[in-house]
């Protein structure tokens, strides 16, 4: 530890420390620009320029290392003096357009020149002009003469975001920032350059000129798309959500927001928005009152279950739903009588079910993985799924973590990678059985799973040396390992991997809710946390041997199903589908007969769980839009119509209170499987999909985010293959060809990709040209087209 004096006052600071971080621990502001927490020191800016005693001019306490005994003026007449000359260097070229900026209310610059610069410049001559540019259809880039070169958005891409998109040419005052020639900024947690900028030369192209931010509220909430949970400033105007913004905690999602959490606003005003009940009458949708759309539904449950029985109904819940509105879901199901619920609509594999514990869940606190010295990633296309917390990992890369990759693609992660093993869907268990194998080796150890026929690659070698040989250790399995056919066989051998190697094992949950949905019992064999219930169907059998009935809880099967083809067709066949929803998708009024319009996160209240077990509530920001209600409150009265009690609730608080009530997350979470078992010989060679789902196609909210699908993330599906597969099918790359599972077909263009393994076809699902497929790692035919 250092000793320090700033402006009097005495404090001790660990080595290393600058002068700005012992500023900042006693509260003392010092002015800065290209200064920022997260991002490395660049000293561009000057305008920290602090009086050092013993120093013969002005130093930047960004980049001044404290020495023993320092001591600093932040505000004595050398420092105020360099500051105010620094402030009038920076506004000599900006042009003077308050009235008209984006961010006038909230710059960074105004500020400081209101304290620090002068009530008139002595500048007369010209200022100069620099061309707007395009950053894509996100980041707004038109006003670039207001760019004082803080490098902050550079160092940003760079950094946190792994590629650097953006960049400074030239020198002196013509220098300028921008994108590379003929390239848009494109990484998906570019929009924290918005939030970076401290003037108005990126801003939200979305939000551009639409209000001022005085105008706006500010309210708290979760983020309600990936697993992470990152914390939001929702920011409102006139009952609209108009801007969403960063809140941070470092636990979560320190100071930044994936593009999906900020811009997917745009989709709670989506034109798509139901705002009445509307029920389906000889093939026609007429809008109706609530009672009368209610009663419709409790006719037709009634019908259902005293026609064919209550197992004739299924209930298909989305994890982006609220933990109180799962709840009462499953609630409300099995007090009817009805014990086939489900949210797990994308999986495919439920053998494990008997085995489980408990609820999945990381494993760990989001920190901790994070600062795991070595971290094994399981069939996860990491920068879709999870974009923040595969910044995380790049962040730990750069600390000296060893990140490993078992995938069916090799895509790029934007970090150094110590040993990747890339193989096809119907080899991922075989590879994650070779690093077991390797792992039982080095700790000569014995696994309850028969290894003898698996032969060890140096990649698999390499993985399990890393594992055993880090301090602390985590292997985490991602989405495209929960959706996989073998997912049992996975969690058996990652379970084996971590007990054998010390190392934490986990699941990244695929949704904001999924570890939530878990707890409260929103699955067929398990009730609230782990109560013993009469099993019912999962979301395989409920699609595989379609029902009478479906209710669908903020559910658009074709987008959320592991196999849309069949899933579809199930719903035409029901004699009646019921959708609590609050869009009327295209899909929905297609096979539904009726569509209650209930409220988004944004207008309700709520809970979610995120990947790490932590309950985050939130409240409403706007009211419903229209006639729409909070889902529990309709969950509420169709118990009351049903006649069934315990459905008295008059705030979501009490709903909340009544599963809490029942036991304790902690406790409750558990990975351990009670006995694994695994088939680790390859599968025979066949050609197989890839489907995964796409970055903005995960959920109704992002659907419909009009600048999210403008994005290159969000363009229309190409199908991707070896040169190999290309060439046995006798195809050109770039041809047009007919994909074909099932009764099912599309044409695509099919484009070679060395990243990828043989034996597989790469197209994603979950997107309206892609719906008429099956299965998202099922084999797949290529047809000329």
């Amino acid at each position: 530890m250092l000793e320090i004096e700033i402006d009097g006052k005495k404090l001790t600071v660990p080595q290393g420390s600058t002068v700005m971080d012992a500023a900042h621990s006693v509260g003392t502001y010092i002015p800065h620009f290209c200064y920022h927490k997260k991002l490395s020191i660049a000293a561009n800016c000057r305008m920290c320029l602090v009086e050092v005693e013993k120093a013969p001019k002005p130093l930047p306490a960004c980049a001044t290392p404290v020495t023993d005994g320092m001591k600093v003026h932040t505000h004595s007449d050398m420092a105020k003096k360099a500051q105010a000359g620094v402030m009038e260097f920076l506004l000599i070229n900006h042009p003077l357009d308050c009235p008209i900026c984006d961010q006038g209310g909230e710059c960074q610059l105004q500020d400081l020149a209101v304290g620090y610069g002068n009530s008139a410049s002595r500048y007369q001559e010209e200022k100069r002009v620099v061309v707007g540019k395009d950053m894509g259809p996100l980041v707004s880039a038109e006003e670039m003469s207001r760019c004082i070169h803080c490098t902050r958005c550079v160092r940003f891409t760079e950094e946190i975001g792994g590629f650097q998109e953006i960049g400074m040419a030239n020198r002196s005052e013509f220098s300028e920032i921008l994108p590379f020639l003929g390239k848009t900024v494109d990484s998906e947690i570019s929009g924290n350059v918005i939030d970076l900028c401290p003037v108005g030369a990126l801003t939200s192209k979305p939000f551009r000129y639409s209000t001022r931010a005085w105008e706006l509220s500010r309210r708290k909430s979760v983020s309600p798309h990936d697993g992470l949970g990152a914390n939001l400033i929702v920011q409102v105007k006139g009952n609209q959500v108009m801007r969403v913004l960063p809140l941070e905690n470092e636990e979560i999602n320190e100071c930044w927001i994936a593009d999906r959490d900020r811009f997917s606003y745009e989709g709670l005003n989506s034109a798509e928005r139901l705002q009445k009940p509307m029920i389906k009458h000889d093939g026609k949708w007429h809008e109706a009152d609530w009672q009368t759309a209610l009663e419709y539904v409790v006719k037709g449950l009634n019908g259902v279950s005293r026609d064919h029985g209550k197992d004739a109904i299924g209930v298909l819940a989305s994890p982006h739903s609220t933990t109180e509105e799962l709840f009462l879901a499953q609630k409300l199901a099995r007090s009817f009588g009805v014990n086939n619920v489900d949210y797990r609509l994308r999986r495919s594999d439920f053998r494990a079910d008997a085995a489980q514990q408990g609820a999945l869940w990381l494993g760990s606190s989001i920190v901790d993985l994070a600062s795991a010295k070595s971290v094994l990633v399981v069939g996860s296309t990491q920068r879709q799924e999870q974009p923040l917390l595969a910044s995380r990992l790049r962040q730990a890369v750069k600390k000296g973590s060893e990140l490993n990759v078992i995938h069916v693609a090799d895509d790029a992660l934007l970090t150094k990678l110590n040993a990747k093993l890339i193989v096809s869907p119907l080899a991922l268990v075989n590879a994650l059985a070779q690093v077991l194998k390797a792992v039982v080796a080095i700790k000569s150890g014995e696994s309850a799973i028969d290894l003898a026929a698996v032969s060890v690659s140096a990649e698999a070698q390499r993985i399990a040396e890393s594992l055993c040989g880090a301090e602390s250790a985590s292997v985490v399995l991602g989405n495209v390992a929960q959706h996989h056919p073998a997912f049992s066989e996975l969690l058996s051998l990652a379970q084996e991997i971590a007990r054998l190697s010390g190392a934490r094992f986990g699941v990244l949950a695929e949704a904001a809710n999924s570890v939530g949905a878990e707890l409260v019992g929103a699955v067929p064999t398990r009730g609230v946390f782990g109560a013993a219930v009469s099993a019912g169907l999962d979301a395989q059998q409920m699609i595989a041997a379609p029902r009478k009935a479906y209710v669908l809880l903020n559910s658009e099967v074709e987008f959320d199903s592991y196999n849309p083809q069949a899933a579809v067709a199930a719903m035409k066949s029901a004699e009646t589908v019921i959708a609590l929803t609050a869009f009327k998708a295209e899909g929905l009024l297609d096979y539904a007969d009726v569509l209650l319009p209930i409220a988004p996160f944004s207008e309700t209240a709520g809970s979610f769980v995120n990947m790490e077990g932590r309950l985050q509530t939130f409240n409403g920001v706007v009211r419903p839009l229209g006639e729409a209600r909070p889902a529990w409150k309709v969950l509420r009265v169709l118990g009351n119509m049903l006649g069934i009690s315990g459905f008295e609730y008059t705030s979501v608080e009490e709903v909340r209170a009544e599963w809490q009530g029942k036991g304790d997350i902690a406790p409750s979470l558990n990975n351990v499987l009670a006995s694994v078992s695994a088939n680790v010989q390859p599968a025979a060679t066949a050609l197989v999909r890839v489907g995964e789902v796409p970055l903005y196609q995960a959920d109704a909210i992002c659907r419909r985010a009009s600048s999210l699908q403008a994005t290159r993330a969000a363009a229309v599906p190409v199908a991707h293959a070896a040169q190999s597969v290309l060439d046995a099918a006798g195809v050109q790359s770039g041809a047009v060809v007919v994909l074909k599972q099932g009764d099912g077909q599309v044409r695509v263009a099919l484009e070679a990709d060395a990243t990828l393994p043989a034996g597989v076809v790469r197209l994603a699902t979950a997107h309206p040209t892609t719906i008429a497929l099956g299965g998202m790692f099922d084999p797949i035919e290529i047809k000329q087209g």
